[in-house]
């Protein structure tokens, strides 16, 4: 898996699946845009563990439609192109059916459709355009487990994540014939500041045990999987859905 010189643009990337995802990324060879929202130190942070030269920050929001195009273009005109587009922004927030206000509710599902899932939507509208027109690139979605399995207490998250799954195939059909390829990876629970509480909390034990390996992600793993579905030679793999979750979620 070598990225020589490849553009990639990851959502997300202060911390996190995004951070390890962009030293992954820099350490075969790549220049990485690292997109931010508002910790600037934070993505500094990453900046400065990427090794080679050549790379930048991105601020933004991804719920921001006018943000997304904003971003998309500066990256373009910084690099020239974008290869790959990876989407880890997103947000994981608890609103159980039987605890919440009528108000809290849509507020809950309004916010993290709109960025979970609209914002991933329209990052990759905006780079498609891009890539359509220098010949080709690669889009990887982060989704989640918890669009096969359910999320009972974070029901919009889950919703989120399976329209994502479902948006990847079909925009992997349509921007085949650009040689253009949309992969997903859809991990379980992992070593991020977004699962710390509960992985800390009197529920990390059981999570952990869910695994027969006995413990949750780490985040390099996932961007492991980001970088395969990014590389040359996986391009028959366009619309595929790739669990990382240590065999505590199996479907068939």
């Amino acid at each position: 898996m070598k990225f020589d010189n490849k553009i990639v643009l990851i959502t997300g990337a202060s911390r996190g699946i995004g951070r390890a995802t962009a030293i992954a990324f820099a350490a075969k060879g790549a220049k990485v845009a690292v997109n931010y929202r508002v910790n600037l130190v934070a993505a500094m942070e990453t900046l400065a563990s990427l090794s080679g030269t050549g790379h930048t920050l991105v601020q933004g929001n991804i719920g921001n439609p006018q943000d997304v195009a904003a971003m998309v273009s500066e990256v373009t005109e910084h690099f020239g192109r974008i290869d790959i587009l990876v989407n880890c922004a997103g947000i994981f927030e608890y609103h159980p059916i039987d605890k919440v206000d009528y108000a809290t509710w849509q507020e809950q599902w309004q916010r993290t459709i709109n960025i979970n899932l609209l914002g991933a939507a329209n990052m990759m509208y905006c780079a498609a355009q891009e890539m359509i027109k220098q010949g080709g690139g690669r889009i990887v979605n982060v989704s989640s487990r918890g669009a096969f399995r359910g999320e009972p207490l974070q029901p919009a998250y889950g919703a989120s994540k399976a329209g994502m799954n479902a948006m990847g195939q079909s925009l992997a059909q349509a921007l085949a014939p650009y040689n253009i390829f949309v992969g997903t990876i859809a991990p379980g629970f992992v070593e991020t500041d977004m699962a710390k509480s509960v992985l800390e909390g009197p529920d990390g034990d059981s999570i952990r045990n869910q695994s027969p390996v006995g413990r949750v992600a780490k985040p390099e793993e996932v961007a492991h999987g980001i970088l395969f579905l990014a590389s040359e030679g996986a391009e028959f793999m366009t619309g595929a859905i790739l669990d990382i979750n240590g065999a505590s979620y199996l479907r068939s």
